[in-house]
């Protein structure tokens, strides 16, 4: 049996389908259900239920963006930094093996160099650096109480999209919002997000930090071209001067905008398709919402 904390989400649903296509037993622990922010009653049922392994995609993302993370602060600190600390402690007071859905978006921009940053860079959109969002800080906080469970797998995803019209996919975002903002991102493709992830355990690769993210990096207007090479939309796609017009005119708070390198994924014999071809085939078989 494999358990899964934060099924409902996005990502999680993500995690059942592949779950399932897997053939595998897992139990969708619903909040609703059981309180799993209760360290004492975790533990108490891991040690009694003894699953295998159990991946945690519960969070706090704010909807429809993370805008809402300012307005919903206490929310957003439960679920992105306490609620891994006490999932780790239970995983360890059990001795369940587990994995973490954490954010690349702790990082801002690229290496000097110009290069993605790894697992081994100082993330540098946090409280402690004070120029990042609500959002990005409490997911940098995760990170850092994880610090002390090595064992644990933390699993960096980016900007998720696929090949279904949605609200939480990158690529309908850019189809609906008014106007875009020029950028150069490393982003993750949904199902193979979950699929590198769930290989960490299957591979009993070792445990840590992963970037998982398509190999590649792409901006703004490289993904609308692709858009509308692929015939989905043909609109005029507008943007934002530059960044300070959208911080100045359509934001709350300050975006993750950054490059990295998922060569460490790629070095375990997990491999993810490189951006843009995982784009324009995810474009060419777009189901519509």
């Amino acid at each position: 049996m494999i358990y899964l904390l934060g099924g409902s989400g996005y990502v999680g649903s993500a995690y059942q389908a592949l779950l399932e296509r897997k053939g595998l037993a897992f139990r969708n622990l619903r909040r609703a259900d059981f309180d799993y922010t209760n360290q004492a009653g975790l533990t108490a049922l891991l040690r009694r239920e003894r699953p295998v392994f159990l991946i945690n995609a519960a969070g706090y993302t704010g909807k429809p963006n993370v805008d809402a993370c300012e307005l919903h602060k206490a929310d957003c600190l439960m679920g992105n930094a306490v609620l891994p600390g006490i999932v780790a402690q239970a995983c360890a007071d059990a001795e369940v093996p587990w994995g973490h859905v954490s954010s690349g978006c702790i990082y801002t921009g690229a290496r000097p160099d110009g290069s993605g940053f790894s697992e081994t860079d100082t993330p540098n959109f946090t409280f402690r650096t004070n120029n990042c969002s609500f959002y990005s800080g409490t997911k940098a906080l995760g990170e850092e109480v994880l610090a002390s469970f090595p064992s644990t797998y933390i699993w960096r995803l980016r900007i998720p999209f696929n090949e279904v019209d949605g609200p939480r996919n990158y690529l309908t975002k850019l189809l609906r919002y008014t106007t875009l903002l020029e950028a150069d991102n490393s982003i993750s493709q949904l199902e193979e997000f979950v699929t590198a992830t769930f290989a960490c355990w299957e591979k009993r690769v070792p445990g840590g930090i992963y970037n998982v993210t398509n190999p590649g990096q792409v901006t703004t207007r490289e993904v609308v071209e692709l858009i509308k090479k692929a015939g989905v939309s043909h609109k005029d796609f507008k943007f934002f001067q530059d960044e300070a017009e959208f911080m100045r005119t359509a934001a709350k708070t300050p975006r993750s905008n950054c490059v990295m390198t998922s060569a460490k994924l790629a070095a375990t014999g997990i491999k993810m398709t490189e951006v843009h071809t995982a784009i324009e085939r995810d474009l060419r078989r777009w189901v519509r919402g």
